[in-house]
């Protein structure tokens, strides 16, 4: 039996129904706190890099280093929330870069921006291993997706208040406190956490109906998949594996794209950020609205009689399709065509990565949930810096054809989430491994 569901359970004298839901909002909220915190920097890039006197290639290595340290966290942190469980990480991550926001007005040239970078990076890392781990305790495979798709939503969320927040606080009161006020929101958040959150076994407010569901899945795993200690080498021999780090691999460049260069690529576009203000916030609800579509779509076939592993693989299958809509935005500087454009392909790309984040949990078992979605994690961060330092080299290059910089960019975005759900066709399936009982068949 795994660790979530050996301890004796508390006394439980006040319950609340439907707890895994709750505990879903605290990550969503979390979610979206982490993407404010992350996307403070590029909101700002356009005004910081004329007082910094920044390049394309400068930021763009701003960005690496924030991506180096992302990359490792995940991989780190994901092994480190396996041992130590998600109520303890998650508060000490939380605190960690919420500090690192705080701190960050300290800086004043480029090294020391790269600095607060990486502290941030290596901090947020820690989130989606950390959710992915948490769903898996708290939900039935049957609501995995929509779970995931909840607490995944934060990020789009998150993306779409910020223009909002950071912008009105800078045009108001400068750089420095755009920073501040996401850290301090991670603090509240904290106090919210260390106050509600318990693993089900231990929690006080579930419901013996939700606890025994929840036991039940649990038996229902453990009685096909062995929970002895997994090692990294042996996770890493797993097609699978493979396939759940391709999901990401190939899809999270293209959605840091859109985060981390959108306000440079409309300026680029010569649309004033004022005037297009819109256009940075649609794509974002767009994402979070794919979220909940994918899903939804995914838990719809499986009621109908899908396998699961069908069930999730159309919807990866539709979203690789729907980014290639990223295609035909080169053709045009309309702020509306642009917008609408960015909007699908956002939105498809959130189908697929909802699957993405939700596979681990799906093929894992509770003790190597984390671990599998940090190296998916680190994957996603691997081919992001490669895509971040490519999209600063070339737009670098291209900057005297105005209008028209971002263009190869744009198609090679369109294409690779495509490749990534060819991947995943090819390699997440029932194999040998399945049989053996090392990972979950779907």
């Amino acid at each position: 039996m795994s660790q979530t569901f050996a301890n004796p359970s508390k006394p439980r004298n006040v319950k609340t129904r439907n707890l895994r839901w709750w505990i879903a909002a605290m990550l969503f909220a979390s979610t979206a706190i982490n993407y404010m915190d992350r996307q403070t920097l590029s909101l700002l890039a356009p005004y910081l890099k004329v007082t910094y006197h920044w390049t394309n290639s400068d930021y763009a290595n701003l960005v690496i280093a924030f991506r180096v340290a992302y990359a490792i966290g995940q991989t780190v942190c994901g092994r480190w929330m396996d041992r130590i469980g998600t109520r303890l990480g998650i508060t000490i991550t939380v605190f960690f870069y919420s500090v690192a926001s705080i701190l960050t007005p300290l800086a004043n040239g480029f090294l020391s921006f790269m600095g607060f970078r990486v502290m941030l990076g290596f901090g947020e890392s820690a989130n989606w291993p950390a959710a992915t781990k948490v769903v898996s305790e708290w939900f039935p495979a049957k609501e995995r997706a929509l779970a995931t798709a909840f607490f995944d939503s934060g990020s789009s969320i998150g993306g779409a208040i910020s223009p909002f927040l950071v912008l009105w606080i800078y045009f108001h009161w400068g750089w420095r406190p755009a920073f501040i006020v996401p850290g301090i929101l991670g603090f509240v958040w904290l106090l919210v956490w260390r106050k509600f959150y318990y693993s089900p076994e231990e929690h006080p407010r579930i419901s013996t109906t939700e606890l025994e569901m929840l036991r039940q899945e649990s038996r229902s795993v453990e009685s096909s998949v062995a929970a002895a200690k997994v090692r990294w080498r042996d996770l890493l021999r797993l097609p699978q594996t493979w396939g759940v780090i391709a999901a990401r691999a190939f899809t999270d460049p293209v959605w840091y794209f859109v985060t981390d260069w959108f306000p440079i690529y409309l300026v680029a576009k010569g649309i004033d950020l004022r005037n297009g203000l819109i256009a940075i916030w649609v794509p974002f609800l767009a994402a979070d609205l794919g979220n909940f579509a994918g899903g939804a779509a995914s838990g719809f076939l499986i009621r109908r009689g899908w396998s699961l592993g069908w069930a999730r693989k159309a919807v990866v299958i539709a979203g690789g399709c729907g980014t290639m809509l990223l295609i035909p935005t080169v053709f045009t500087q309309n702020l509306w065509i642009i917008t609408a454009l960015f909007a699908m392909s956002t939105f498809s790309y959130a189908c697929f990565t909802t699957i993405a984040n939700v596979l681990p949990s799906d093929l894992y078992n509770s003790n190597a949930v984390a671990t599998v979605s940090g190296l998916s994690g680190t994957g996603s961060g691997i081919g992001t810096i490669i895509a971040m330092k490519a999209v600063g080299y070339l737009s670098d290059a291209r900057i005297a054809d105005k209008g028209h910089v971002f263009d190869p960019i744009v198609i090679a975005s369109g294409i690779i989430p495509l490749i990534g759900a060819v991947l995943v066709l090819l390699l997440v399936r029932n194999t040998r491994a399945t049989r053996e009982g090392l990972v979950r068949p779907i």
